[in-house]
């Protein structure tokens, strides 16, 4: 066998500068990620579909797949969808791009709660539509406020396409939407005819198990679309996600050109992962990093509460984020250069909101790191903050309040 030998290019997504902590990124942990599983995995679906996993895959993704992830997510939600209502993607990126590109016009409105994952809004905004944020507070988005919001923007002639959302373990708050919002804000959708489109990427990710129940599972049919992903309860190389929908939404994707053309994607991996969870790997897995990510959060948390006091925050059930708030208002924007400066890293509050506000926030990421590096990295933040001369008292308002104080 010829080895290739390294060219010097890159090969992954992120890389560290040397010395530096990073508490921005949301990638995992690379000791979570199952190398030695997935090869296994690999082999066994080999031998098992032959030349099947490596020629054009079926449409909406391989049967075996789709199969497992019904029930999978009949053990993890409220309800199980149908097969028919299942489109396997390249992960919740595409899928998000697949939606918007079904259901968007240019020059349609789409509302975003307020923050929400800053690179969501990258994506909605290449289908040439105008954002805007749905009115939110501590909670999230308040249902009978966007309902407002909603008449006015349609008084005025405007088409709204979608409600875009990640109501369970927000990106980036951490928090959950409570079951009252939920059912609430569906109504409200629904009456509007406006779909909800929830990305539910972090499910699997619950601190205990189980999360909420999602939007899609408590929908009238053809209200809400869900967006999932194996990105962090598996990999984000194996590039596989998951659209749930009402089948003529799916039928909508599937129609599209690049899908006509290739028919499904990452068929290999796909089947892999079929296999990956018929073997019991995904079941093991899942419970493996729900304790290390658990770990993590409460190491992040202690560090914050000792080194941080300063900040205001709610301890998140799930995901992979934790969410300050600063005693002066552009604390989070002015103290990244002296964060940086001190080797250590984060995203200022300000990118995940679609107006000029939260300039007082930022986001700290406990997935890429252990305990004692977590630890470290929030001495520096604190040692940053006090170079930077900001305020010492505690954060006004409650912790997850969206408004810039």
């Amino acid at each position: 066998m010829v080895v290739p030998r390294p060219s010097g290019l890159p090969i992954v997504q992120f890389r560290s500068r040397a010395g530096t902590i990073d508490l921005g990124w949301g990638h995992p942990h690379p000791a979570a990620l199952p190398v030695e599983a997935w090869t296994d995995a690999s082999h066994s679906a080999l031998r098992r579909y032959g030349g099947a996993a490596l020629t054009y895959g079926h449409t909406t993704g391989p049967g075996p797949l789709i199969e497992w992830l019904c029930e999978r997510l009949g053990e993890v939600d409220g309800a199980a969808p149908e097969p028919g209502q299942v489109f396997v993607t390249a992960g919740a990126s595409h899928a998000l791009d697949l939606v918007a590109a079904v259901l968007c016009r240019p020059g349609d409105v789409v509302l975003v709660d307020s923050p929400t994952y800053h690179l969501a809004l990258r994506i909605i905004a290449d289908h040439r539509v105008d954002t805007v944020a749905a009115p939110a507070d501590e909670e999230g988005i308040d249902p009978d406020a966007t309902a407002e919001l909603l008449a006015r923007i349609t008084r005025k002639g405007r088409r709204v396409a979608m409600l875009y959302l990640v109501p369970t373990f927000n990106n980036p708050t951490g928090r959950s939407l409570p079951a009252g919002r939920r059912a609430a804000l569906l109504a409200v959708a629904a009456r509007a005819g406006v779909p909800v489109v929830e990305d539910d990427t972090y499910r699997e990710l619950a601190y205990p198990a189980p999360a909420p129940a999602s939007l899609f599972s408590g929908a009238e049919p053809g209200t809400a679309v869900r967006i999932g992903s194996f990105a962090k309860s598996v990999a984000p190389g194996v590039r596989l996600g998951w659209i749930t929908a009402a089948p003529p939404v799916v039928a909508a994707v599937a129609a599209r050109g690049c899908v006509d053309s290739g028919g499904g994607v990452n068929h290999a991996n796909a089947l892999t992962l079929a296999e990956f969870a018929a073997l019991g790997w995904y079941r093991r897995h899942v419970e493996a990093i729900r304790s290390r990510y658990r770990r993590q959060r409460d190491a992040l948390v202690a560090a914050v509460r000792d080194e941080l006091p300063q900040a205001r925050f709610a301890v998140p059930d799930g995901g992979w984020f934790l969410w300050l708030r600063l005693p002066h208002p552009y604390a989070g924007t002015e103290l990244l250069p002296h964060a940086e400066a001190a080797g250590v890293c984060y995203v200022p509050g300000r990118q995940f909101f679609v107006t000029d506000t939260g300039h007082r926030y930022l986001r700290l990421s406990y997935s890429m790191c252990d305990p004692e590096t977590l630890t470290e990295g929030v001495r520096r933040l604190a040692g940053a903050y006090r170079a930077a001369g900001l305020p010492v008292g505690s954060a006004p308002g409650p912790a997850g309040d969206p408004t810039p104080g």
